[in-house]
């Protein structure tokens, strides 16, 4: 797997290589989460841009929160995402957006298989329309 860069607000993981840091909201809800964060990355995603570009979608969302003192990973509720979605629309092209939100929605779906969470805060949270999704439900 190409190693993932390292992000501020990280914390290296105790079983895991500290060069592989993990957002600190992930890091405090364990090494199980921290590891199944990591996971996610490296079992799901094979090509290395997607990879990168979802592992940097995931940690600005992480950091957002950290920011914004959401509190810990199961205190995030879809209000959080959405809020975040509504921000990123302010200064993305809509086609990153959506991607933003997919890299979220599949590492709380990640999250949820694996125990970590209950419910996935993303899940309900709809991306901005793109003219052509627009059309669609249209007809």
């Amino acid at each position: 797997m190409t190693q993932l860069p390292a992000i501020q607000g990280s914390k290296p993981v105790g079983s895991v290589r500290a060069a592989m840091a993990v957002p600190a909201i992930v890091a405090d809800a364990g090494d199980t989460a921290a590891r199944r964060f990591l996971e996610f990355f490296a079992a799901t995603i094979r090509n290395k841009n997607t990879r990168l570009a979802y592992f940097r979608a995931v940690t600005d969302f992480f950091a957002w929160v950290e920011r914004h003192a959401i509190g810990e990973l199961v205190d995030i509720e879809p209000l959080h995402v959405a809020a975040y979605v509504e921000m990123l629309q302010a200064s993305f092209a809509k086609p990153t957006v959506k991607q933003h939100l997919a890299a979220i929605r599949m590492c709380f779906d990640w999250l949820v298989t694996g125990g970590i969470l209950t419910v996935n805060p993303a899940h309900a949270v709809r991306g901005p329309n793109t003219s052509s999704s627009a059309a669609r439900h249209l007809c």
